[in-house]
């Protein structure tokens, strides 16, 4: 999703027409820099921040009910952009019937993807959850060349090629190896792949419906996380979680409602500074610095959870980061 993509270049440049005609050169690159610089450090902690939360929420806290957490998540989603759009902050499109029907197939994928998510993290640390999910490159990968018949440069293959040894090679390696924490990762791949693979397709119907002809990031927001909740309430019962809630004396206690309505805020906070820090710099600039991040966070995991690792798993680990930062720059060739 590239929402700015048309002023790519430019961005990457820090030099906007319209920044050419109210400010002086100097200024307006000082001005750039800055803001480049603070939407990028927005948009890694929020990123980070959001996943270390999930998993303290999961594992430290020992919650139960993934589903349950999400749709919270969600829910918090829903109400903030609401808010700023009765506001008049940020403009989203009216959610009619007919734009609900065209986006609910891609919804259910989101909360396939979103569930597949929450489980996996319960099981596996954050550091082989950051590796395992270059899978879902390669899964990407695949998909657009058989459906779109897109084709992909040696450097790129190779990149995915690295990503699946480091995947392999972590998995055999992990100290704390749980069959079922992969096999929800594995299912979460193919479910984030199917994703992104049908966004652009339903993102060009959904335009049609709309009443302004466009669609733009925060109506995506509103719209993914509003269709979400009625499919959450049914899997809550489907996997019951009422019962688990009913019981638990977590929801009794403030401080846990403190952290998980602060994962709902990050949630919805890592769209806005994504978009803000895209906007800022390009497609590039955000492709690489998203796999730089992964590091910090893969440090961060190991030592807030305290994770047993060996020599050969950290390696692993390691060799699985860098082929995320060398996947990036081979896409980065390709699209110049």
């Amino acid at each position: 999703m590239k929402p700015f993509e048309k002023n790519e270049a430019d961005l990457e440049d820090g030099k906007l027409d319209k920044d050419r005609v109210k400010t002086p050169r100097s200024n307006k690159v000082v001005k750039f820099q800055n803001q480049a610089l603070l939407s990028g450090l927005a948009y890694c902690i929020s990123s980070c921040s959001m996943i270390l939360v999930n998993k303290f929420v999961l594992s430290s806290y020992d919650f139960n009910a993934g589903i349950s957490l999400m749709l919270y998540q969600n829910f918090i989603s829903v109400i903030i952009v609401s808010t700023l759009s009765l506001l008049g902050v940020i403009s989203t499109e009216p959610l009619t019937w007919r734009l609900l029907k065209v986006w609910l197939p891609v919804n259910v994928i989101f909360v396939g993807m979103l569930i597949t998510s929450m489980f996996s993290l319960k099981y596996i640390n954050v550091a082989m959850v950051t590796v395992l999910k270059n899978v879902t490159n390669v899964i990407t990968a695949v998909g657009e060349m058989y459906l779109f018949q897109k084709l992909h440069d040696s450097r790129v293959w190779a990149a995915l090629f690295l990503m699946i040894i480091s995947a392999i090679s972590g998995g055999v390696t992990d100290l704390s190896f749980h069959a079922i924490g992969y096999a929800w990762q594995l299912a979460n791949c193919f479910l984030t792949a199917s994703y992104s693979l049908t966004l652009r397709r339903v993102m060009d119907t959904a335009k049609h419906v709309t009443k302004s002809g466009k669609l733009n990031e925060f109506s995506m927001v509103l719209l993914n996380n509003f269709l979400s909740l009625p499919l959450g309430i049914l899997l809550i019962f489907v996997f019951n979680e009422v019962d688990y809630l009913f019981t638990t004396p977590l929801l009794r206690l403030p401080s846990f409602w403190l952290v998980i309505t602060l994962s709902g805020i990050l949630g919805l906070a890592i769209s806005f500074t994504s978009m803000w820090f895209l906007h800022q710099t390009g497609a590039t600039t955000y492709s690489l610095v998203g796999s730089l991040n992964k590091i910090p966070l893969s440090v961060a995991g190991i030592v807030l959870f305290k994770v047993p690792t060996s020599l050969e798993n950290s390696a692993s680990i390691f060799f699985g980061l860098l082929a995320g930062v060398f996947f990036a720059r081979a896409k980065m060739r390709e699209r110049s």
